[in-house]
């Protein structure tokens, strides 16, 4: 299985919105003692058993050439690749699974669709929305807040790492949908 989080490189994005695939590709090859290899793509890649994990480092809007380069190289089937990103049409904190459909204006996704087709496995992770249209750009190269931050490493990520680890080991998707998703986030009553 291939599994690609999409992101930005560089220090000045590590903890922006856009870079919640990142954050848990991180995670991922902790847990899974992952050792980075060298691959024909621009980007980090890992492998753990006879899994990949790859931060793509053609920043966000070339995401999918560096995705092809790797499914090609390892023959890797559609079916087994799984993209973790941001998602603005989910609040913050919430978690969807599915497979396919459409980029919804995320321009990652919409590379990857480009050079791999719509079918592939998403992890859809909800970071809100800015209260005004024009300001989306600005908003998911902004940083998570220290409560955002703190939220995403202590539950959300290792939540997702759980879920993704499930399906590794031969979990259907159905059934991670059903025990992983999370529709309507806590929200902190004040």
């Amino acid at each position: 299985m291939l599994l690609v989080g999409l992101g930005n490189p560089g220090a000045k994005y590590q903890n922006t919105r856009h870079n919640v695939g990142f954050m848990v590709i991180d995670n991922l090859k902790e847990k899974l003692h992952a050792n980075k290899i060298s691959s024909p793509c621009n980007g980090e890649l890992y492998k753990a058993q006879n899994h990949y994990l790859l931060k793509p480092y053609t920043f966000m809007n070339l995401s999918g050439e560096s995705v092809i380069k790797v499914k090609n190289y390892f023959k890797i089937p559609l079916e087994e690749i799984v993209i973790i990103h941001d998602d603005l049409d989910l609040p913050f904190g919430a978690i969807r699974f599915k497979k396919g459909g459409g980029h919804g204006g995320h321009n990652g996704l919409r590379s990857c669709d480009k050079h791999i087709t719509k079918e592939y496995i998403r992890v859809r992770i909800g970071i809100g929305k800015p209260q005004h249209k024009g300001e989306v750009a600005s908003y998911v190269l902004s940083d998570f807040s220290k409560e955002e931050l703190l939220i995403l490493e202590n539950e959300l990520i290792p939540h997702i790492t759980n879920a993704i680890i499930e399906l590794l080991n031969g979990e259907t998707l159905e059934k991670i949908t059903s025990l992983y998703t999370i529709k309507k986030p806590k929200t902190n009553s004040k």
